[in-house]
């Protein structure tokens, strides 16, 4: 992590927030903003010359690295996808690697998942990171949304994957081919066989459909080896709907009266930065109020809008005082759930970070519609926390290398990274050599997150 020079004063590459127009709300339930507008022009018709023309202003305009970015001429590339990947920064500055980041999905999608708290698919998601492109390893499964089908057909974390519509897990897992977990469309279907942790064969036919997702999973208050009382609390995804069980978990820690917060953000990938800075604000409680949480910086064409987000004071019926957090962390930990971390300790408070590095995306968008029926998250602006530090485009470390077991269930006593918050907790040692893992940023490509884990940095 780098502290860069006071951006009162940065001349660099000051990223830029869309110039916003207009926000629309979206149609359905949630209360969140759409997609916005460029402040440019949209395209003349949604045809993909006059898509890709609208492509090249918008990132001439907005994008984070418009200096260094390519600049390729519409007419040279044949489709809107080709277009919108030879537009992205290619790693030509020493500063910043690559852009892995930039991409575009449906408004549909985009509207269902940060509007309405959904998302359509299975609501399953596997190790697969972990193995992909080794021969030999089981491949587990990692999480199951609860309202999701996975679920329903009765999957659970532990669970170890057999087949994939008749395709052995030895296979996909040497081919690093996971497909076939990501739906198309609501009601196509995935066949599955797996062996459950009694070691029973089961096999289930999942149709794709559209369900709630569970921002906060787990909340409970666990005790200690020696007696100490900790709130543990797992955050899955930063979108409005995490607010209402954000309070009730942290109103049942103070009654309960927890010593110290366990803060889960293994299978965090990010979303909207006020959440995030909602997160950061129950742990933190009163300590940071009024306290710079993040600030965003936009390039020298948007620098009118470099804006901050401040740390709020939670009710104090949901605030607890605690001195200090337990981070569960990894390499889906991403984007604005890496900005919690980074934030906390902006402000002073001490963060014990548990697991391995977390994926390394200090950067964010303002996604934009192109008025036709896709959304595009560019990357605008870079976030800094309070003492201005930032680009930790390698990750964040932990304090205490700890390695998953795939077939405890997260938050239990037997979990690793919760055994070894709640040994620390009592002022024990890190039990293992505090080594870093290898930062997700250093193993090249786009990661791979589940189905609804997905590495935003929402200005908003």
């Amino acid at each position: 992590m780098l502290e860069l020079p006071s951006f009162k004063n940065r001349r660099l590459l000051k990223l830029p927030l869309i110039a916003v127009a207009t926000a629309t709300l979206l149609a359905c339930g949630g209360g969140g903003e759409g997609p916005r507008s460029s402040g440019l022009a949209p395209p003349n018709t949604c045809g993909a010359d006059d898509l890709k023309t609208w492509l090249s202003s918008t990132f001439d305009q907005d994008y984070f690295w418009y200096r260094l970015g390519p600049r390729p001429n519409p007419i040279s590339t044949t489709s809107v996808s080709e277009h919108f990947d030879a537009l992205l920064y290619t790693g030509t500055d020493s500063n910043f690697p690559a852009d892995r980041w930039s991409n575009f999905e449906s408004t549909e999608s985009f509207n269902r998942f940060y509007g309405d708290g959904q998302s359509m698919g299975y609501g399953l998601s596997v190790a697969g990171l972990e193995v992909a492109g080794t021969a030999g390893s089981p491949l587990y499964v990692r999480s199951v949304d609860p309202a999701s089908p996975a679920a329903t057909a009765g999957l659970v974390r532990g669970d170890q994957l057999l087949s994939l519509n008749g395709r052995n897990a030895a296979d996909i897992v040497a081919a690093n081919d996971f497909g076939a977990l990501t739906a198309g469309q609501a009601g196509q279907t995935l066949s599955l066989q797996w062996r459950t942790a009694a070691g029973a064969t089961r096999s289930a036919t999942l149709a794709a459909a559209v369900y709630g997702l569970a921002p906060v999973p787990r909340a409970q208050t666990l005790t200690s080896p020696l007696g100490r009382k900790l709130g543990y609390v797992e955050v899955r995804n930063m979108i409005s709907q995490v607010s209402q069980p954000l309070q009730t978990a942290f109103t049942q820690f103070r009654a309960d009266g927890v010593q110290d917060i366990v803060l889960d953000l293994r299978y965090n990938g990010g979303g909207l930065v006020s959440m995030g800075a909602t997160v950061a604000s129950y742990v933190a409680g009163s300590r940071a109020a009024g306290q710079v949480y993040a600030s965003l910086l936009y390039n020298d064409k948007r620098a009118a809008s470099n804006q901050s987000f401040l740390f709020t004071n939670p009710a104090p019926a949901a605030a607890a005082s605690v001195p200090r957090v337990y981070v569960l962390m990894g390499r889906r930990t991403c984007s604005a759930s890496e900005q919690v971390i980074n934030g906390l300790r902006g402000a002073g408070i001490d963060v014990v970070a548990i697991g391995e590095a977390t994926c390394g995306k200090p950067v964010g968008s303002v996604p934009v519609s192109d008025s036709c029926s896709s959304t595009y998250s560019i990357v605008n602006f870079e976030s800094v926390n309070k003492l201005n530090q930032g680009r930790y485009f390698t990750g964040f470390a932990p304090t205490c290398s700890v390695a998953e077991d795939f077939t405890q269930a997260q938050g239990s006593a037997a979990d690793p990274l919760t055994a070894v918050a709640a040994s620390m907790a009592d002022g024990a040692a890190c039990p293992t050599a505090a080594q870093r893992a290898q930062p997700l940023a250093a193993r090249g490509g786009r990661w791979l997150l589940g189905p609804t884990e997905r590495a935003d940095m929402i200005a908003r």
